[in-house]
């Protein structure tokens, strides 16, 4: 016998009484009694202190922000579905368009085009302000896992209304079969004398919006 068979033949013998698996309480703190504005100031609050760059703006304004942070830098990308009004003016003086590149499913970038690109623009699934977490599913306005690990920049749109107050709303909100990136702050780890070094796994820079 093989082990993997001795391992499969171990488990169907405990499972061949079929036990009812124990109810697990669930008596934790589920949902926050945080306001918009409470929300939105204690989320700020926590990105800064992970020495994100974080901006309040109306939805009206993000276009703006977005093409302010992109200002110099070369190129850029983003997912097939992010919102084409909020690149409104990010091409302008970029050769008609040539420095924004499209990540799709069904053309993806290469991890070598992708080292090659100055910055990402995201948006998001939902965010976590007790602990400044934003969260991003691989929906169409964030695309895959890579385009938001890989370039040096990180521009990422949250929207006010998805702002919960603890992570069990958080995780209410999203479906946790699809592939979930927790970001809490840019990419940082320190070494055995505690120096901080930032864009270790992931963007040395996190610009956040926050849409109200």
């Amino acid at each position: 016998m093989t082990a993997r068979e001795d391992i499969l033949s171990r488990i169907r013998a405990a499972l061949q009484d079929s036990p009812q698996a124990p109810q697990i309480p669930r008596d934790y703190r589920a949902a926050s009694e945080l306001d918009t504005d409470a929300l939105i100031e204690l989320l700020v609050d926590r990105l800064v202190d992970y020495k994100a760059q974080v901006a309040v703006v109306p939805e009206t304004e993000v276009p703006a922000r977005i093409a302010s942070l992109l200002d110099g830098a070369n190129s850029f990308v983003v997912p097939e579905g992010f919102d084409a009004g909020w690149l409104a003016g990010t091409d302008e003086g970029g050769g008609g368009g040539s420095r924004r590149r499209v990540d799709s499913p069904a053309a993806p970038l290469s991890v070598a085009e992708l080292d090659g690109i100055d910055a990402v623009v995201t948006g998001s699934a939902v965010a976590v302000a007790e602990t400044g977490t934003i969260i991003l599913d691989g929906s169409a306005n964030q695309g895959r896992r890579a385009i938001s690990l890989v370039p040096d920049h990180h521009i990422c749109v949250v929207k006010a209304a998805d702002i919960t107050g603890i992570l069990p709303e958080a995780l209410g909100r999203i479906d946790g079969t699809r592939p979930i990136t927790m970001i809490s702050g840019p990419s940082a780890t320190s070494d055995i004398e505690l120096e901080r070094v930032e864009g270790v796994h992931g963007p040395r820079r996190l610009d956040v919006i926050i849409a109200r």
